[in-house]
């Protein structure tokens, strides 16, 4: 395949769709590239030479359906756009296997940078950080406030019993991973599961927010939320606790964990955590456990791939330091619970 015609992506076909589907949008051969950084569905810009479109759909040789449900993904971003909410456009939701080998969705293609890493934010200098990060503590609020009915996503998921589910499941997930002995970890799980808060009020939630999901644009404010492959109906309160813990900043050398906590600017997660409660009314007594929870999920999602990669099935750099984070995900999991 050439750089233009990348793999998982028959520009001829997807070409001869947007024509029959939207006649007229697309003025010229098309090119493509794949956008670096997903770490799940695959991402691809694409171009006639005079508009951009982005076209989003799941790795190749992808088994599980429910893990890249381009559907779900498709519907939550078409909901969201005549909201405050930045999402791109989208152009059509294509779920017929026979053009590109898998369902597929195209969307307008956003202007802006993800920043992933604080020698990145570097740069920007500590003002425009500041801002950039208290903006992205404004949008999930703007999020927030979106009425799920009103938008046509009343039955997105099932908010009854979400963190029971949610602690439920990442515990199967570790459980599927175990392959030595990790101290504290069952007691972080046993501690959270007997201090379930009540939630508030279900919203929609992107289930994976941080600064390197967002594109900022040139003027620092959110241009596009993007990878919403996680979202649903659910407790608001997840998001800000991933939020505040991606906030804690850890020293991790040469680490393929993105972190931008350490930026100079970037604001402590005290005070993410007083803007969201003033912006938003909710009550965050109990975001020390819903941080809590967040520092269990990565753990055990890191545990994953530190599995993965004592069975040779990883491949990139760093994989194999990913071990080393664990211990320390969970240190931190426990202090923030113990804490509060």
């Amino acid at each position: 395949m050439s750089p233009d015609h990348p793999p998982g992506l028959d520009l001829d076909r997807l070409r001869d769709l947007l024509d029959a589907e939207r006649p007229g949008l697309v003025d010229g051969p098309l090119t493509g590239r794949l956008i670096e950084g997903g770490r799940s569905n695959l991402t691809y810009a694409v171009t006639d030479g005079t508009a951009r479109w982005v076209v989003r759909r799941p790795p190749l040789g992808h088994v599980l359906a429910t893990a890249h449900d381009m559907k779900r993904e498709h519907r939550v971003i078409s909901a969201l756009y005549p909201t405050a909410v930045p999402v791109p456009r989208t152009v059509l939701l294509c779920e017929d296997d026979s053009v590109l080998g898998a369902p597929f969705y195209v969307m307008d293609f956003v202007e802006g940078t993800p920043y992933r890493t604080a020698e990145q934010l570097a740069p920007l200098g500590p003002e425009r950080t500041r801002n950039a990060l208290l903006g992205l503590v404004d949008t999930l609020v703007e999020l927030h406030a979106v009425d799920p009915a009103e938008v046509g996503l009343a039955d997105f998921g099932r908010p009854e019993g979400f963190l029971d589910r949610q602690l439920r499941r990442w515990g199967k997930q570790l459980d599927a991973s175990r392959n030595r002995d990790l101290p504290g970890i069952d007691e972080l799980h046993a501690a959270l599961g007997r201090s379930l808060p009540v939630s508030p009020a279900p919203t929609v939630i992107h289930g994976d927010y941080r600064l390197d999901n967002v594109l900022l644009g040139d003027d620092d404010r959110i241009a596009a939320i993007l990878d919403w492959e996680m979202s649903t109906l659910g407790d608001p309160l997840t998001d800000v606790g991933l939020l505040v813990m991606y906030s804690v900043p850890l020293r991790l050398e040469d680490s393929p964990i993105s972190t931008t906590a350490t930026a100079a600017g970037h604001p402590d997660p005290a005070e993410l955590i007083e803007r969201y409660a003033a912006r938003s009314g909710r009550d965050l007594t109990a975001v020390s456990w819903y941080t809590a929870f967040a520092w269990f999920k990565l753990a055990v999602i890191l545990e994953g791939i530190h599995y993965r990669y004592t069975l040779g099935q990883t491949v990139g750099r760093g994989f194999d330091r990913i071990g080393e984070l664990v211990p320390l995900f969970i240190e931190h999991g426990l202090t923030t619970l113990q804490e509060g």
